[in-house]
């Protein structure tokens, strides 16, 4: 219901702007994350059901609309595009390329179309053929031809193989190009999706539209949107990559006489066009464009917008939370605040998500406005609140201190929560944990001791970890329990704040602060962290960030001591640096243990390491990876940021119980550096 609404509204929108044609994003109407419910039965028919209202009423009257939704066709499923017009089906063109990688599954629930440059007769539900009047209509891969121009679909995946069908269908001739899209957001993509959707049209011509979902579609990704029109390779109308208003339409006026201009100077792709084998095209008796084209005025070219990794990091995770909040039905997050780097990350993004919601809901968005008012428990009619008002209903902050904690970031803590507008509570969790210790040692008749009492490894993480995981009960306790202490009705979400090269190396203890409800910052590295830190304290109104940057950081579980400071990097034995390398080499690269060290013979050749440390060091990365791995199992639902990702759930597919010594290929790497050493 809520996405027919959405694409209604959509349509009624693109009227208004005086378009003749509309496309939505990749299946629309059921929503591109159904994931297993594609499955059933029932989600094919909710769709046809949506489809036939649509058509029922006035909203393709006068504009083609390209909508996005799952068909039956000869007992077989596909992820197709419906063309209708004036209440009548004229296409369904169904997807010839599904994506089938990283965090995509298309082929589990679709199959795609074998039949290029062929159509067939489907036949139409009941309801719809009621509808429209028809009992059949075509299905295939298949053009539309109008009275004054031709349009085709590819959908999503199919723009990024080699051999895109916007290729046969410009030497077809086709001037008109449609994509509609499900593509997620990852730090430092756009630019490859924009280039893709430029060079569709730079090198034979054509009118391109690109129409993407936007949000959270229940799950861990967040679709980026940045609807855009190309024209001759150059990008004319773009729309917004990260916003919480549900629905926008992006327009352009666009002259098809310069696409005919284009292709007829380029006398190669003439010469190809007259010998290759053309598309079917569907006649249709309308016109694309207006009866008096020249009161139109073509929209101009104009640079591609692009948000630097910080603006990413700021805006996109914020707008995944902002979904995720308004659908779940909780009243607000609550976050465990220590005041280090990743903690202080994830309270900017919230700080920058109720500054997105407020100033949406101040701006006129009717549905912004009623999800601000209805989470922050305020009556109809109550003013906007400003941010900070509006994190201090909806947002909780608590520093969860020990003996071993610093003033430093206590200080923190509260300064930062002060400055995003959290309920902010200062707690110390000594006398839970000291109950807990007792407990042991009534029970064993053994005193464990930290490391630099002179205790074991075993001892010292034991005690660590007890710590780690009383804050972890503790933080669902007070999330339960807070909005009842405070007179409000509903429940908070707990938010965890591991960093992507936490989880890569397992630095964080099984079932502490890291599981939590959802984690806004799973996905990204430290490194970039750090630099969102910084933007942050200037860009977003939080100073105290740039002295959460310069702090090195540190998890204070250890006792401090005049010769002894813990910190993060000692603890794990590598640096954040080296743990994105090794990250990006695991999986971009798709590296093994023996191929990693010898890339990194060569990348880290002036680092002054000699063969063996670099060996040691890629040795003991493998070790900590895979004694680790079983943390993945229980990660905490996180934004999917970085192509590095540890997730265990769908993007990383590999085993969490390994062989940690890796015999075979810790043998080769010893017998590479002994054959190097011989020759110097």
């Amino acid at each position: 219901e809520g996405n027919l609404g959405r694409v209604q509204l959509s349509i009624q929108k693109a009227k208004s702007e005086g378009a003749r044609y509309r496309v939505g994003p990749e299946l629309e109407l059921p929503g591109y994350g159904c994931e297993d419910h594609f499955l059933e039965v029932d989600t094919v028919e909710h769709s046809w059901e949506c489809l036939a209202e649509l058509l029922s009423g006035d909203a393709t009257d006068d504009i083609v609309c390209d909508i996005g939704m799952p068909v039956m066709h000869g007992g077989v499923r596909y992820n197709c595009r419906v063309f209708a017009l004036n209440r009548k089906i004229l296409l369904i063109r169904p997807k010839l390329c599904l994506a089938n990688d990283g965090n995509y599954r298309e082929t589990r629930w679709f199959t795609a179309w074998q039949h290029p440059k062929k159509v067939e007769n489907h036949r139409l539900p009941t309801s719809v053929a009621t509808a429209t009047g028809q009992l059949y209509v075509p299905f295939g891969d298949a053009a539309l031809e109008f009275l004054d121009a031709s349009l085709a679909s590819e959908t999503c995946e199919e723009l990024f193989t080699p051999a895109a069908p916007h290729i046969q269908l410009a030497l077809s001739g086709v001037e008109v190009f449609s994509n509609g899209s499900g593509s997620h957001h990852q730090l430092r993509k756009l630019n490859t999706r924009m280039d893709l959707i430029q060079s569709a049209t730079a090198k034979a011509g054509g009118v391109y539209l690109y129409a993407n979902q936007r949000g959270c579609d229940g799950g861990r990704l967040y679709y980026d949107g940045c609807a855009c029109i190309a024209v001759n390779g150059e990008i004319v109308a773009q729309g917004e990559q990260f916003a919480v208003q549900e629905v926008e339409v992006v327009t352009a006026n666009v002259d098809l006489d310069t696409v005919v201009g284009f292709r007829g100077a380029f006398q190669s792709m003439s010469c190809q066009a007259a010998a290759s084998e053309k598309h079917p095209m569907i006649q249709v008796s309308f016109t694309l464009c207006c009866e008096n084209g020249t009161s139109r005025v073509p929209s101009l070219p104009r640079p591609v917008r692009f948000h630097t990794p910080e603006e990413e990091i700021a805006f996109g995770p914020a707008c995944w939370l902002w979904d995720y909040l308004r659908r779940s039905g909780a009243s607000g997050y609550l976050l465990p605040l220590s005041g280090g780097a990743d903690s202080s990350s994830t309270a900017a993004i919230v700080g920058s998500m109720c500054q997105l919601a407020t100033a949406a809901a101040s701006a006129g968005d009717e549905r912004a406005a009623a999800d601000v008012r209805r989470i922050a428990q305020l009556a109809d009619g109550v003013p906007i609140p400003s941010p900070m008002e509006f994190a201090q209903h909806i947002f909780t902050t608590v520093y969860l201190g020990s003996e071993n904690s610093s003033k430093e970031t206590r200080s923190r803590s509260s300064s930062l929560a002060t400055e995003v507008g959290s309920a902010h509570l200062d707690v110390k969790i000594d006398t839970v944990v000291a109950a807990i210790v007792a407990f042991f040692v009534l029970v064993t008749q053994r005193t464990p001791r930290f490391k630099v009492d002179g205790g074991s490894t075993t001892e010292n993480l034991a005690l660590q970890n007890i710590q780690a995981r009383v804050r972890m009960v503790l933080s669902f306790v007070l999330a339960q329990l807070m909005p009842w202490v405070r007179g409000r009705n509903g429940f908070l979400l707990v938010l965890g704040s591991a960093n992507v090269d936490e989880g890569l190396r397992g630095y964080m203890t099984k079932y502490d602060c890291s599981s939590a409800d959802v984690n806004p910052i799973g996905g990204i590295s430290k490194g970039d962290l750090r630099s969102f830190l910084r933007w942050g304290a200037e860009h977003l109104g939080f100073p105290t960030l740039a002295s959460v940057e310069q702090a090195p950081p540190t998890a204070e579980l250890e006792p401090i001591r005049d010769d002894y400071v813990q910190t993060d990097e000692e603890d794990m034995g590598m640096s954040y640096e080296e743990l994105g390398v090794y990250g990006r080499l695991r999986k971009i690269a798709r590296l093994g243990p023996v191929e990693m060290f010898k890339r990194l013979l060569h990348d880290w050749r002036d680092r002054g390491l000699s063969v063996a440390e670099i060996a040691e060091k890629v040795k003991r990365f493998f070790f900590f990876y895979s004694c680790n791995r079983h943390k993945m199992t229980t990660l905490t639902p996180s934004y999917h940021a970085e192509n590095y990702s540890p997730e265990d759930n769908r993007f990383d597919l590999r085993p969490f119980l390994y062989n940690v010594r890796w015999p075979w290929q810790f043998k080769k790497i010893d017998e590479i550096v002994t054959q190097i050493n011989k020759k110097v």
